[in-house]
């Protein structure tokens, strides 16, 4: 990985996914997503089993309306899609993937990513002040 500006530089998605799930560190963020991608794959299904291709429309707007005020509103971060299109749908797949398995935690955790529950429990607090 390099940078350029303030803009990291990913060569594979592998480098890219620590970065995608750092963006979504905040629960609520992770739970809009889950929901936008849960309306994206039912339009999705609908179109197809429905045969109104219509409903397909319906997908981005259902998948990146609620994943897009999770980072505008809650994360106050800018979405990795502007940047990584590509390896940012992948990684929301991805992440949709561990949280439905429920493997998510276990993913977060070996990444060291998360929001401490307290203060004391922020990384870099020595336990002993």
């Amino acid at each position: 990985m390099s940078e350029h500006g303030n803009v990291p530089h990913f060569d594979t998605f592998e480098e890219f996914w620590p970065y995608y799930l750092a963006e979504h560190a905040d629960p609520t963020n992770r739970t809009l997503h889950a929901i936008g991608t849960t309306g994206a794959l039912l339009a999705a299904a609908g179109a197809l089993v429905l045969r109104r291709p219509r409903l397909l429309a319906a997908a981005p707007l259902l998948g990146y309306g609620p994943a897009w005020i999770g980072h505008f509103l809650v994360e106050k971060n800018r979405p990795a899609t502007f940047t990584y299109p590509r390896w940012s749908l992948l990684g929301d797949f991805r992440m949709y993937g561990l949280l439905v398995t429920g493997q998510l935690d276990a993913e977060l955790q070996r990444l060291g990513i998360g929001t401490p529950k307290t203060t004391a429990d922020a990384p870099g607090r020595d336990a002993a002040e």
